[in-house]
């Protein structure tokens, strides 16, 4: 008997579809994430709009795939980004390098002025404009 339920389980789990590849989710940025194009620098330089700027000690860089990349390996690349600033000094702290399909999602403020001027839709991921 034990082997009849040995060989419907093989059987089974041998014409059993595959798990369906894990679905990406949509990532969740924080209220004081801005938007942003950087070009990354000798760590830990970067380009910030334009403007020279720092990453923070410790900070960390997400990839589209939102696993942690290594701000060496992106020497001499631009990218559409989400960031955060650490408050007290101003350096950049956490930065997501965006998917088409999220650099799509408009408007996203660009300054802190702009962040405290408009409405924040956390569940939607939008801003909306006053």
């Amino acid at each position: 008997m034990y082997r009849c339920f040995l060989a419907a389980a093989v059987l089974a789990a041998a014409i059993a579809p595959t798990a369906a590849p894990a679905q990406t989710q949509a990532r969740q940025f924080p209220q004081d994430a801005l938007r942003g194009t950087i070009t990354f620098g000798a760590p830990p330089v970067i380009a910030l709009d334009g403007k020279v700027a720092r990453l923070a000690p410790g900070g960390r860089i997400r990839g589209m795939d939102n696993m942690l990349v290594m701000s060496g390996t992106l020497v001499d690349r631009k990218a559409v980004v989400n960031y955060t600033l650490e408050d007290t000094t101003g350096l950049v702290q956490d930065v997501w390098i965006l998917t088409p399909a999220e650099i799509k999602k408009q408007p996203w403020p660009t300054t802190r002025a702009q962040a405290a001027a408009w409405t924040f839709v956390p569940a939607a991921q939008t801003w909306i404009k006053p």
